[in-house]
């Protein structure tokens, strides 16, 4: 999460993953049902909202915002998701890469959420794309400020307050929070000089305040990273200033082709970077191969049209705005 100078909040994700997700913008309009992988009855969405996803016999968004104001991304939790074995009757049963849809269809705030997450049963079933139950876990803000982890495990859902604003993958989120105590010496400015005996140690320029900064690429280094970044980043004056600063924010934590790669030839990359504008109702998406930004508003033609819209991704080098 990020708030610029005016007050305004916005979530920011890279995505990262080695197999070709193939998303692009979409807007989901009110009073909206989907099918689900859960149940026949499938689930209704009653607030409009747009994110990437993609149509695989039926629009699966991995992030998004919707006209309240309530952004959320879906990221990996490999090793430690746990999810329900059976439907409940009495809950609204979802599979575990159908919860985005809802949270952003149904949910007007953080504070509702955790009043309606229990009322959700989250379901061990496959997703037909990848043949496999996806492991996830959510963050979700909204445009006062409230940001909230979620992960369910062995021992049940966990909705938990971030008040660092940053989330990664495994471990567990309360074990980044714990691991931000190995670096309490970190600050933008730089450390005074040192004696050792008769001589006085000095850094070579400024920066010297981040020394031991994690520069590598696993999802613990780049919480650790993405938290000193985020917190010491000036506060841009504008919206654009605020897309802006997130850009580079991200530049910080996004993975280059080649150099995140395992034992079997492939390897994860950055394929976009989302950007939420929770105060306008707004969607950039920003892909690997074009730095372009396409940008989708939601205004009442799309919050109301009969089916979704989906756009495709801009190649110039500008900001394209579909409103």
């Amino acid at each position: 999460m990020y708030q610029n100078a005016e007050g305004n909040w916005f979530l920011a994700r890279t995505m990262d993953f080695s197999f070709e997700l193939g998303g692009r913008p979409v807007v989901i309009p009110r009073n909206f049902h989907f099918k689900s992988d859960a149940t026949e009855a499938g689930f209704d969405t009653k607030l409009g909202f747009a994110g990437a996803g993609r149509d695989l016999k039926g629009y699966i968004l991995v992030d998004g915002v919707n006209e309240a104001g309530v952004g959320a991304a879906t990221l990996y939790f490999d090793g430690l998701a746990k999810f329900a074995e059976h439907n409940e009757a009495t809950k609204t049963n979802l599979a575990p890469h159908e919860v985005i849809n809802w949270i952003l269809g149904n949910v007007a705030s953080v504070a509702d959420l955790k009043a309606k997450i229990n009322h959700v049963n989250i379901v061990a079933i496959a997703n037909e794309l990848f043949k496999m139950i996806v492991p996830l876990h959510w963050i979700v803000a909204d445009k006062t400020g409230a940001c909230v982890v979620l992960e369910q495990d062995e021992n049940g859902m966990k909705v938990m307050d971030d008040p660092v604003k940053v989330m990664t993958n495994s471990p567990d989120f309360q074990w980044h929070l714990k691991n931000l105590n190995n670096y309490v010496q970190l600050k933008a400015t730089s450390h005074s000089s040192k004696k050792y005996g008769e001589f006085e140690s000095d850094a070579y320029g400024l920066g010297s305040g981040a020394l031991g900064l994690p520069g590598d690429y696993t999802s613990v280094s780049r919480f650790v990273r993405a938290a000193f970044i985020r917190q010491n980043t000036e506060k841009a004056a504008t919206t654009s200033g605020a897309i802006n600063a997130l850009s580079h924010i991200l530049n910080s934590v996004e993975i280059p082709k080649g150099v995140k790669a395992d034992n079997e030839g492939g390897c994860d990359y950055t394929q976009y970077r989302g950007y939420m504008d929770l105060d306008e109702g707004a969607y950039y998406m920003q892909p690997y191969d074009d730095q372009t930004i396409t940008r989708v508003v939601l205004i009442p033609e799309l919050l109301n049209a009969s089916e979704p819209s989906e756009y495709p991704l801009q190649t110039e080098q500008q900001f394209h705005s579909v409103n």
